[in-house]
Protein backbone atom coordinates (compact mmCIF):
# COMPACT_ATOMS: atom_id res chain seq x y z
CA UNK A 1 0.00 0.00 0.00
CA UNK A 2 1.36 3.42 -1.00
CA UNK A 3 2.24 5.91 1.73
CA UNK A 4 -0.41 8.54 2.42
CA UNK A 5 1.07 12.02 1.99
CA UNK A 6 -0.28 14.64 4.41
CA UNK A 7 0.18 18.37 3.93
CA UNK A 8 1.30 20.38 6.95
CA UNK A 9 -2.17 21.93 7.16
CA UNK A 10 -3.84 18.51 7.23
CA UNK A 11 -1.42 17.26 9.89
CA UNK A 12 -2.37 20.28 11.99
CA UNK A 13 -6.10 19.64 11.54
CA UNK A 14 -5.70 16.01 12.65
CA UNK A 15 -3.68 17.12 15.69
CA UNK A 16 -6.35 19.68 16.68
CA UNK A 17 -9.09 17.06 16.35
CA UNK A 18 -7.14 14.65 18.56
CA UNK A 19 -6.46 17.30 21.21
CA UNK A 20 -10.05 18.52 21.36
CA UNK A 21 -11.49 15.01 20.85
CA UNK A 22 -13.94 16.45 18.35
CA UNK A 23 -14.86 14.90 14.97
CA UNK A 24 -12.78 16.12 12.03
CA UNK A 25 -15.01 17.22 9.14
CA UNK A 26 -13.19 16.99 5.82
CA UNK A 27 -14.27 18.67 2.62
CA UNK A 28 -12.55 18.93 -0.74
CA UNK A 29 -12.79 17.79 -4.33
CA UNK A 30 -13.70 14.10 -4.82
CA UNK A 31 -10.52 12.09 -5.19
CA UNK A 32 -8.34 14.22 -2.89
CA UNK A 33 -7.90 11.46 -0.30
CA UNK A 34 -10.51 12.32 2.32
CA UNK A 35 -11.57 8.70 2.80
CA UNK A 36 -8.04 7.31 2.65
CA UNK A 37 -6.93 9.56 5.50
CA UNK A 38 -9.03 7.59 8.00
CA UNK A 39 -7.52 4.29 6.85
CA UNK A 40 -4.03 5.81 7.05
CA UNK A 41 -4.57 7.06 10.61
CA UNK A 42 -5.89 3.69 11.79
CA UNK A 43 -2.98 1.82 10.22
CA UNK A 44 -0.26 4.22 11.38
CA UNK A 45 -1.54 4.24 14.96
CA UNK A 46 -2.47 0.57 15.11
CA UNK A 47 -6.10 1.35 15.95
CA UNK A 48 -9.18 -0.65 14.90
CA UNK A 49 -10.94 0.93 11.92
CA UNK A 50 -14.69 1.20 11.37
CA UNK A 51 -16.26 2.65 8.23
CA UNK A 52 -19.83 3.87 7.95
CA UNK A 53 -20.66 4.65 4.33
CA UNK A 54 -23.68 6.92 4.37
CA UNK A 55 -26.37 6.54 1.69
CA UNK A 56 -29.41 8.62 0.78
CA UNK A 57 -31.59 6.19 2.76
CA UNK A 58 -29.31 5.98 5.82
CA UNK A 59 -30.62 6.75 9.28
CA UNK A 60 -28.45 7.93 12.15
CA UNK A 61 -29.43 4.96 14.32
CA UNK A 62 -27.80 2.55 11.85
CA UNK A 63 -24.35 3.72 12.88
CA UNK A 64 -25.16 2.93 16.50
CA UNK A 65 -27.06 -0.35 16.39
CA UNK A 66 -29.55 -2.42 14.40
CA UNK A 67 -32.39 -4.53 15.79
CA UNK A 68 -33.07 -7.47 13.48
CA UNK A 69 -36.79 -7.95 14.17
CA UNK A 70 -37.28 -9.90 10.93
CA UNK A 71 -34.73 -12.55 11.93
CA UNK A 72 -36.27 -12.82 15.39
CA UNK A 73 -39.71 -13.36 13.87
CA UNK A 74 -38.29 -15.97 11.52
CA UNK A 75 -36.59 -17.83 14.40
CA UNK A 76 -39.83 -17.84 16.39
CA UNK A 77 -41.32 -20.22 13.80
CA UNK A 78 -39.15 -23.04 15.14
CA UNK A 79 -40.30 -24.90 18.25
CA UNK A 80 -37.03 -26.54 19.33
CA UNK A 81 -35.63 -25.53 22.72
CA UNK A 82 -32.52 -23.74 21.41
CA UNK A 83 -34.53 -21.54 19.05
CA UNK A 84 -37.07 -20.71 21.75
CA UNK A 85 -34.32 -19.70 24.19
CA UNK A 86 -32.63 -17.59 21.53
CA UNK A 87 -35.84 -15.75 20.66
CA UNK A 88 -36.52 -14.93 24.32
CA UNK A 89 -33.30 -12.93 24.56
CA UNK A 90 -33.61 -9.80 22.40
CA UNK A 91 -29.85 -9.19 22.73
CA UNK A 92 -29.32 -11.99 20.23
CA UNK A 93 -30.84 -9.73 17.57
CA UNK A 94 -28.96 -6.52 18.32
CA UNK A 95 -26.02 -5.73 16.02
CA UNK A 96 -23.78 -2.76 16.72
CA UNK A 97 -23.02 -0.32 13.89
CA UNK A 98 -19.68 1.37 13.18
CA UNK A 99 -19.97 3.92 16.01
CA UNK A 100 -21.42 1.34 18.38
CA UNK A 101 -18.53 -1.05 17.66
CA UNK A 102 -15.97 1.68 18.30
CA UNK A 103 -17.63 2.56 21.62
CA UNK A 104 -17.37 -1.10 22.66
CA UNK A 105 -13.60 -1.27 22.02
CA UNK A 106 -11.20 -1.44 24.96
CA UNK A 107 -8.72 0.67 22.95
CA UNK A 108 -9.12 3.84 20.91
CA UNK A 109 -10.49 3.29 17.39
CA UNK A 110 -10.81 5.31 14.19
CA UNK A 111 -14.30 5.77 12.75
CA UNK A 112 -15.01 7.08 9.25
CA UNK A 113 -18.46 8.53 8.57
CA UNK A 114 -18.15 8.74 4.80
CA UNK A 115 -20.14 11.18 2.63
CA UNK A 116 -22.45 12.41 5.37
CA UNK A 117 -24.04 14.93 2.98
CA UNK A 118 -25.69 12.13 0.98
CA UNK A 119 -28.24 11.53 3.74
CA UNK A 120 -31.33 13.50 4.70
CA UNK A 121 -30.71 17.01 6.07
CA UNK A 122 -31.78 15.89 9.57
CA UNK A 123 -29.26 13.04 9.63
CA UNK A 124 -26.37 15.11 11.14
CA UNK A 125 -28.69 16.61 13.78
CA UNK A 126 -29.72 13.12 14.85
CA UNK A 127 -26.10 12.42 15.81
CA UNK A 128 -25.46 15.53 17.92
CA UNK A 129 -25.81 13.87 21.33
CA UNK A 130 -23.89 10.74 20.35
CA UNK A 131 -20.95 12.74 18.95
CA UNK A 132 -20.96 15.08 21.95
CA UNK A 133 -21.36 12.61 24.80
CA UNK A 134 -20.11 9.45 23.04
CA UNK A 135 -23.02 7.43 24.37
CA UNK A 136 -26.41 6.11 23.26
CA UNK A 137 -29.39 4.13 24.55
CA UNK A 138 -30.82 0.88 23.13
CA UNK A 139 -34.52 0.83 24.12
CA UNK A 140 -35.02 -2.79 23.03
CA UNK A 141 -32.58 -4.02 25.70
CA UNK A 142 -32.66 -0.99 28.04
CA UNK A 143 -28.88 -0.73 27.67
CA UNK A 144 -26.94 2.51 28.00
CA UNK A 145 -23.79 2.24 25.85
CA UNK A 146 -20.92 4.58 26.77
CA UNK A 147 -17.65 4.69 24.84
CA UNK A 148 -14.85 2.99 26.74
CA UNK A 149 -12.36 5.07 24.77
CA UNK A 150 -13.39 8.17 22.82
CA UNK A 151 -12.72 7.26 19.14
CA UNK A 152 -11.09 9.45 16.51
CA UNK A 153 -13.96 10.33 14.17
CA UNK A 154 -13.43 11.55 10.62
CA UNK A 155 -16.42 12.77 8.62
CA UNK A 156 -16.26 13.44 4.88
CA UNK A 157 -18.53 15.64 2.80
CA UNK A 158 -18.61 16.42 -0.93
CA UNK A 159 -20.74 19.55 -0.44
CA UNK A 160 -23.88 17.97 -1.91
CA UNK A 161 -25.90 19.53 0.93
CA UNK A 162 -25.27 22.24 3.50
CA UNK A 163 -24.72 20.78 6.96
CA UNK A 164 -26.60 22.22 9.98
CA UNK A 165 -24.85 24.86 12.09
CA UNK A 166 -25.41 22.90 15.29
CA UNK A 167 -23.54 19.97 13.74
CA UNK A 168 -20.72 22.15 12.38
CA UNK A 169 -20.15 23.69 15.82
CA UNK A 170 -19.26 20.26 17.15
CA UNK A 171 -16.61 19.56 14.50
CA UNK A 172 -13.09 20.60 13.62
CA UNK A 173 -13.14 21.64 9.97
CA UNK A 174 -10.54 21.23 7.24
CA UNK A 175 -10.78 21.76 3.49
CA UNK A 176 -8.27 19.61 1.60
CA UNK A 177 -6.82 21.83 -1.11
CA UNK A 178 -5.99 20.21 -4.41
CA UNK A 179 -2.26 19.34 -4.30
CA UNK A 180 0.21 21.72 -5.90
CA UNK A 181 2.71 20.25 -8.34
CA UNK A 182 5.51 19.53 -5.86
CA UNK A 183 3.23 17.74 -3.42
CA UNK A 184 1.63 15.85 -6.29
CA UNK A 185 5.08 14.56 -7.23
CA UNK A 186 5.40 13.07 -3.74
CA UNK A 187 1.98 11.45 -4.03
CA UNK A 188 2.76 9.98 -7.46
CA UNK A 189 6.18 8.69 -6.33
CA UNK A 190 4.60 7.01 -3.31
CA UNK A 191 2.61 4.91 -5.81
CA UNK A 192 5.24 4.65 -8.57
CA UNK A 193 8.64 4.98 -6.87
CA UNK A 194 10.63 4.16 -10.02
CA UNK A 195 8.93 6.71 -12.24
CA UNK A 196 11.36 8.62 -14.45
CA UNK A 197 11.74 12.38 -13.87
CA UNK A 198 11.23 13.32 -17.53
CA UNK A 199 8.01 11.33 -17.83
CA UNK A 200 6.80 12.68 -14.47
CA UNK A 201 7.27 16.27 -15.66
CA UNK A 202 5.45 15.64 -18.96
CA UNK A 203 2.57 13.81 -17.31
CA UNK A 204 2.04 16.45 -14.62
CA UNK A 205 2.33 19.30 -17.12
CA UNK A 206 -0.41 17.74 -19.25
CA UNK A 207 -2.54 16.91 -16.21
CA UNK A 208 -2.45 20.43 -14.76
CA UNK A 209 -3.07 22.00 -18.16
CA UNK A 210 -6.18 19.80 -18.46
CA UNK A 211 -7.41 20.99 -15.05
CA UNK A 212 -7.22 24.60 -16.30
CA UNK A 213 -9.87 23.96 -18.95
CA UNK A 214 -12.79 26.07 -17.74
CA UNK A 215 -15.49 24.12 -19.60
CA UNK A 216 -14.87 20.81 -17.79
CA UNK A 217 -17.82 19.54 -15.75
CA UNK A 218 -15.51 17.52 -13.52
CA UNK A 219 -11.81 18.20 -13.36
CA UNK A 220 -9.69 15.03 -13.09
CA UNK A 221 -8.59 14.35 -9.52
CA UNK A 222 -5.57 12.73 -7.92
CA UNK A 223 -7.12 9.27 -8.18
CA UNK A 224 -7.72 9.74 -11.92
CA UNK A 225 -4.14 10.94 -12.38
CA UNK A 226 -2.83 7.79 -10.72
CA UNK A 227 -5.06 5.58 -12.90
CA UNK A 228 -3.89 7.44 -16.01
CA UNK A 229 -0.20 7.03 -15.14
CA UNK A 230 -0.75 3.34 -14.45
CA UNK A 231 -2.31 2.90 -17.91
CA UNK A 232 0.51 4.84 -19.58
CA UNK A 233 3.16 2.75 -17.84
CA UNK A 234 1.41 -0.51 -18.67
CA UNK A 235 1.00 0.43 -22.33
CA UNK A 236 4.51 1.82 -22.66
CA UNK A 237 3.06 4.99 -24.20
CA UNK A 238 5.43 7.40 -22.46
CA UNK A 239 6.04 9.85 -25.31
CA UNK A 240 3.36 12.38 -24.37
CA UNK A 241 2.48 14.91 -27.06
CA UNK A 242 1.01 18.27 -26.09
CA UNK A 243 -1.67 18.11 -28.81
CA UNK A 244 -3.14 14.73 -27.86
CA UNK A 245 -4.35 13.27 -24.56
CA UNK A 246 -3.83 9.49 -24.56
CA UNK A 247 -6.39 7.23 -22.87
CA UNK A 248 -8.80 10.09 -22.01
CA UNK A 249 -11.27 7.64 -20.46
CA UNK A 250 -8.94 7.39 -17.48
CA UNK A 251 -9.21 11.13 -16.81
CA UNK A 252 -12.68 12.21 -17.90
CA UNK A 253 -15.93 10.92 -16.46
CA UNK A 254 -18.59 12.65 -18.55
CA UNK A 255 -19.44 12.61 -22.24
CA UNK A 256 -18.95 16.38 -22.65
CA UNK A 257 -15.54 16.31 -20.96
CA UNK A 258 -14.48 13.30 -23.01
CA UNK A 259 -15.42 15.10 -26.23
CA UNK A 260 -13.50 18.19 -25.08
CA UNK A 261 -10.38 16.04 -24.69
CA UNK A 262 -10.60 14.93 -28.31
CA UNK A 263 -10.69 18.47 -29.74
Amino acid sequence: MAEYILSEELKEAVMVAEITERPLLLKGEPGTGKTLLAEHLAKSKGYPFYRWHVKSTSQAKEGLYFYDAVQRLNDSRFSDQDSMEKVKNVKNYIRLGALGESFDQEKKAVVLIDEIDKADIEFPNDLLLELDKMEFFIPETQEHIVAKKRPIILITSNNEKELPDAFLRRCIFHFIQFPQKEMMKQIVLSHFPRLGEEFMEKALAMFYSIRKIESLRKKPSTSELLDWIQVLLHSGDLNLQSNKIPYPGSLFKSEDDYRTSLN
